[in-house]
């Protein structure tokens, strides 16, 4: 079985656990976002200790950071910050908000996520 290279990326992790902040996540759902990382390992990285992630995880922080660019690129600052928050009618979340559909969803609801701005941003 192939084994998962475990990476640490403190740059990606703080850039990740600022885009939580503004977007006023709680740590429950931030945790859900990386896949459901432990309690633990979470509160490591809220306090900037050296923590490996697999590649899954450095992933979702990279889509997620992806993500935060997009809206920002879209929208003004405020309702960039609010939009993962807000219930969106968007066939995609059929009146829920994003952040419900992308923690659902798992890796590959947040891609569908950066899809669709992506394609907004065309």
């Amino acid at each position: 079985m192939k084994q998962l290279k475990l990476q640490s990326n403190p740059v990606a992790i703080k850039a990740f656990l600022r885009v939580a902040a503004t977007w006023k996540l709680r740590n429950d759902d931030t945790r859900q976002l990386l896949g459901g990382i432990s309690y633990g390992t979470f509160y490591r990285l809220k306090r900037g200790e050296s923590t490996k992630l697999n590649q899954d995880k450095l992933t979702r922080i990279s889509l997620l950071i992806g993500i935060f660019k997009a809206l920002n690129i879209l929208y003004s600052k405020s309702l960039a910050d609010k939009w993962v928050t807000l219930p969106n009618n968007n066939s995609l979340f059929s009146g829920s908000t994003p952040l419900i559909y992308m923690i659902k969803g798992g890796m590959p609801g947040l891609v569908r996520v950066r899809q669709l701005l992506d394609a907004q941003r065309i």
